[in-house]
């Protein structure tokens, strides 16, 4: 591969940017200069440096994020920040997008990729990965609640009834719902169904991958090769 090839697909800038800044002495591949944008570099294991900044080249982009309330995800929001405004220029650059969306009040585990098999096989219902929720409720959460989610309650805009994969208390006012798919507001419009109403809500899980608990809102990492098998684990889950 090219050198400003690989510089361009890890979206650090156009064919005619990536182009300059090698000239310009501003890339370093595996920690040596290189003045030849033209030059031939190894994909596995590369390692390329723009102005200091380190980037190990992925052919596909995997992500984490810890999304934060007050954010849209959006590349044209209307009343909020974008989503994409927590990620480094390049990532939206190379054309990064939400694997499933949470509404802007929604916290919790929020996925990215380039790849569109990926989001495919993460956001079909026919492939039944489990996405966890929690969901603290404006009334005490009881049994008749539970069964409702368990048995499928009906959605103004939907043919059939929707029913959550699982459905437990957690304690007196909140429950932990588990949902194959991701439609529109669709735990608030089931637990509403049900004669509840979220206050708030937090996605936890997707798959047998929870979000990690030393990252802070706001924040993303890669995934790696484990995270993805974990992900993309059908429910119920290998553990049961």
């Amino acid at each position: 591969m090219k050198l400003y090839r690989a510089l361009q697909s890890q979206g650090l800038g156009s064919r005619r940017g990536c182009a300059a800044l090698v000239r310009a002495g501003a890339v370093l591949v595996n920690g040596l200069a290189c003045a030849d944008p033209e030059a031939e570099v190894d994909p596995d294991g590369l390692e390329l440096s723009v102005d200091g900044t380190v980037w190990v080249y992925r052919d596909k982009a995997y992500l984490v994020m810890h999304k934060p309330e007050g954010y849209e995800c959006s590349h044209h929001p209307r009343h909020h920040p974008s989503i994409f405004s927590l990620l480094p220029a390049p990532l939206v650059q190379r054309g990064v997008q939400c694997v499933g969306r949470l509404d802007q009040d929604t916290t919790g585990l929020l996925l990215f990729s380039d790849d569109g098999q990926f989001i495919h096989r993460m956001t079909s219902p026919k492939k039944r990965v489990g996405k966890v929720y929690r969901a603290r409720c404006a009334e005490p959460v009881g049994a008749a609640t539970l069964d409702a989610l368990r048995a499928g309650v009906q959605l103004n805009d939907e043919p059939a009834p929707l029913a959550a994969l699982e459905c437990d208390a957690v304690d007196a006012d909140t429950l932990r719902l588990v949902l194959a798919e991701g439609k529109y507001h669709q735990v608030r419009r089931m637990i509403a169904a049900a004669g509840n109403h979220v206050e708030r809500l937090h996605r936890e899980a997707v798959g047998d991958y929870s979000l990690p608990h030393d990252l802070p809102p706001g924040g993303w990492r890669w995934l790696e090769v484990r995270d993805l098998q974990q992900l993309e684990r059908p429910w119920p889950s290998a553990k049961s």
